[in-house]
């Protein structure tokens, strides 16, 4: 992009994606202010010329257009209406959320946002960490036409495939938790139906080849299974209890609007029984070895 082009945008929370999303806006020539609690995260920013804001008040007292990347919906409760948080900045007139966080808490932000005369364009993404770093997200947008458009420069440059869910904050929302809840369910899937080929006597390799040649292929054996399982490392780069708030998120909302959600409620149960078992900061992948621990069996690494 053309410096004089750029925009000036804030960005709060720059962790395992926040981080990599802001480094694609820096590479892009944007001017760039940043928060996060942890300054080892702010640092590899800052070396390259983003500003440090003091706080979430300070982030939204110095920038119109301001991203927010958070694991939870409790941390995002707290910058916003916290002492110093983002409520109270006087600059910011665009707050984009690029978290899960389902639709009544989207409609929550919106309201809070709207009384300060603040518009909330909720922009989704999938592709985990490893998509961030690429650049190879799927966006997802939902909001008014006129502040999409203004941050559409912007939010392209995560990923090649930018999809208009709506024209209300919240309906990219739902088309995100309706895929993360076939992630999960994918995830889940293969993890038993690796252990279980596994065990009957099929190495990994070859199952990995013939389903991804198949019908069977999905995200988990496309990406995951290659990069985290069969290497034994699990360091897809997701913690357990990032993607059990999405599920709950995900079969609450299937719950409210009436849908039966008995296989995601199934795969909901298993990875709620890792997490019962230790698994909250343990990476998504590692799923596979609770499963293994109930099957007596596990798989060797081949790579």
């Amino acid at each position: 992009m053309n410096q004089e082009n750029a925009v000036e945008a804030g960005y709060l929370g720059v962790g395992n994606m926040g981080q990599p999303m802001a480094q694609k806006l820096l590479d892009a020539g944007h001017s760039l202010t940043v928060y996060d609690i942890d300054e080892a995260a702010m640092r590899p920013l800052l070396e390259r010329q983003a500003r440090r804001a003091a706080s979430p008040r300070d982030l939204a007292d110095r920038c119109e257009i301001l991203f927010v990347s958070l694991p939870t919906l409790a941390a995002f409760r707290a910058v916003v209406f916290g002492a110093d948080g983002l409520a109270k900045g006087k600059a910011m007139k665009l707050l984009v959320n690029t978290c899960t966080v389902g639709v009544p808490f989207v409609k929550e932000i919106e309201r809070a946002m709207a009384a300060q005369g603040v518009t909330v364009v909720d922009c989704p993404i999938s592709g985990g960490p490893p998509g961030a770093r690429a650049g190879t997200l799927s966006v997802m947008v939902s909001g008014d036409a006129a502040a999409i458009d203004q941050i559409r420069p912007m939010i392209s440059l995560w990923g090649d495939t930018l999809t208009i869910a709506g024209d209300k904050p919240g309906a990219a929302q739902v088309l995100k938790l309706t895929n993360n809840i076939l992630s999960a369910v994918a995830l889940a899937a293969t993890a038993e139906a690796f252990v279980m080929g596994a065990k009957g006597g099929v190495d990994p390799e070859v199952m990995l080849a013939a389903i991804n040649a198949g019908s069977g292929r999905n995200s988990a054996t496309e990406s995951k299974f290659p990069a985290a399982v069969l290497t034994r490392s699990f360091d897809y780069g997701a913690e357990m209890h990032i993607l059990m708030k999405d599920i709950d998120l995900a079969v609450a909302q299937g719950e409210e609007l009436g849908v039966p959600m008995w296989v995601c409620n199934a795969a909901r149960l298993l990875f709620k029984h890792a997490m019962h078992k230790g698994a909250t900061k343990e990476d998504i992948t590692a799923i596979v070895k609770y499963i293994e621990r109930d099957a007596g069996f596990e798989m060797s690494k081949t790579r």
